[in-house]
């Protein structure tokens, strides 16, 4: 079958005839003229597309193709030959322009390069491998841009191989999937180096300036396994985010704890001060040892809070789930106290009651960490509200936890931070696509996510924000008020 463009009207063949007469089951573009293509230059792909598409040429394509009983898709299909012939249409339309004139123009004569046949390639797309002739240049100058020397794939196939890995397949079931979705065979190797190919990306981003200030920021840590040469170790992926002056929450990093704390935790504040960080209000952590110190050192001015849910859960795993209840409510009384002198009266009363003697553990839980929860009652209610919990990272933290779940182990600490980073791409073009969706329906009518962390805007900043001013006098700067 041959689709014959003659003048501006798309004709479709029942033979498909190549130029040395070869018969074929595929689909050829033959223009009837130079001049058609010279016009058809001078229109962008996208409106070639469209006429071809408003004159139905396609759908009588596909009609005929089902009629004679052929295939749409697969191997040696009416899809695969359609993009084997578009690619080398396109290839030779760049050696064309390479050379500077048409196939057989006369003034191509001692011009000094002229074409060289053509190469065979095997090119790995969405829907499967697609055999390619390549065109050369008897210079050997050729350089094609669609189909660059050494590629081997297009690049949308890398795009999809990069979202699977995102969303938690691994190496194994990628490859699995594209074998069994697309017929394309990739070797293991192959679709580590594409899924490694962000790493200079990840690598910008983990080092790109920060602001001067941060109110607040918020520590949450995830257990992974790597492998540390024949063992696999647990690790720490600890994520930081800040939320700048107007209120919105940034990731500012991401780091696999592989040393002692204490010096891990100063090699990380002091690398966020190097990135342009000169001063933190608040840190709001779940107890991690060595931070409090770290912070201490390279922001001597800030205040390391303990997160107040952190020590609820905490508390909680040493209470039956009949008596988790009343626990609860108790331990309101605390955390809720207007002063520290009645938070310290409640804690008390608790400890002295039924319920505390019978769950000492969970109350010293509480004393252990008093010294770094207590800063939180001494802040008014606009910031208690912020910095209430790390809830800001945990339920970013909790997607992530669904996507790691499978991956067993990951081979090396920047697997892990390559892992995070393209989840957290993917998760916010996912639900961004979805508002965008949804762009001018009535709020009732909408459904799609928010932000879940990077961009999102703290509620009631404001407020919270002239409360910071209040409290830490003198560090918000009078432009940000």
């Amino acid at each position: 079958m041959t689709v014959t463009v003659s003048g501006d009207t798309p004709v479709v063949e029942a033979a498909d005839v190549r130029a040395d007469g070869e018969k074929r089951d595929g689909v050829s573009v033959v223009a009837s003229n130079r001049a058609t293509r010279r016009a058809a230059a001078r229109r962008t792909g996208v409106s070639i597309v469209d006429e071809l598409l408003g004159e139905g040429w396609l759908a009588q394509a596909v009609a005929q193709v089902r009629e004679s009983g052929g295939r749409l898709t697969g191997p040696d299909s009416f899809l695969s030959r359609l993009v084997k012939e578009v690619l080398e249409a396109g290839l030779e339309a760049e050696l064309t322009e390479h050379l500077g004139y048409a196939k057989h123009d006369p003034a191509g004569r001692g011009s000094g390069n002229s074409r060289n046949g053509t190469t065979p390639k095997t090119v790995h797309t969405e829907i499967g491998p697609v055999d390619v002739a390549v065109p050369r240049d008897r210079a050997g100058t050729f350089e094609p841009v669609l189909l660059p020397k050494h590629a081997t794939r297009l690049g949308g196939l890398s795009d999809i191989i990069i979202s699977l890995y995102a969303g938690g397949m691994t190496v194994r079931d990628i490859a699995h999937h594209l074998q069994r979705v697309y017929g394309t065979e990739l070797s293991h190797d192959t679709i580590s180096s594409i899924t490694d190919a962000v790493l200079d990306k990840v690598k910008a981003w983990q080092t790109r300036p920060l602001d001067e200030i941060y109110p607040i920021l918020y520590v949450d840590a995830l257990v992974v396994k790597v492998r540390d040469g024949a063992h696999v170790r647990n690790k720490a992926a600890h994520i930081v985010v800040g939320v700048d002056l107007d209120g919105v929450k940034h990731v500012l990093g991401i780091w696999v704890e592989n040393t002692e704390a204490a010096r891990f935790w100063l090699t990380v504040c002091t690398e966020l001060r190097n990135r342009g960080v000169r001063d933190v209000l608040i840190v709001c952590c779940d107890g991690l040892p060595g931070l409090p110190e770290a912070i201490e050192t390279v922001w001597p001015t800030s205040t390391v809070q303990t997160c107040t849910v952190h020590l609820i859960r905490n508390s909680m795993r040493y209470v039956s789930y009949n008596d988790r209840k009343r626990f609860a409510a108790a331990l309101r009384t605390v955390y809720t106290a207007p002063t520290v002198d009645a938070a310290q009266d409640a804690l008390l009363e608790l400890a002295e009651s039924p319920l505390g003697r019978k769950y000492k553990a969970a109350i010293a839980v509480w004393e252990r960490a008093w010294d770094r929860f207590i800063p939180f009652l001494a802040f008014p209610p606009e910031i208690r509200k912020i910095i209430y919990t790390t809830n800001a990272i945990e339920s970013f933290n909790y997607q992530v936890r669904k996507i790691i779940k499978n991956r067993g182990q990951f081979p090396t600490d920047d697997a892990v931070i390559k892992l995070i980073w393209l989840a957290i791409v993917d998760i916010e073009d996912k639900r961004a696509r979805a508002r965008e969706r949804e762009r001018g329906k009535p709020a009732n009518q909408r459904s799609a996510p928010g932000r879940l962390i990077e961009g999102h805007t703290s509620q009631g900043w404001r407020q919270a924000l002239n409360a910071f001013a209040t409290v830490f006098e003198g560090r918000i700067p009078e432009h940000a008020l």
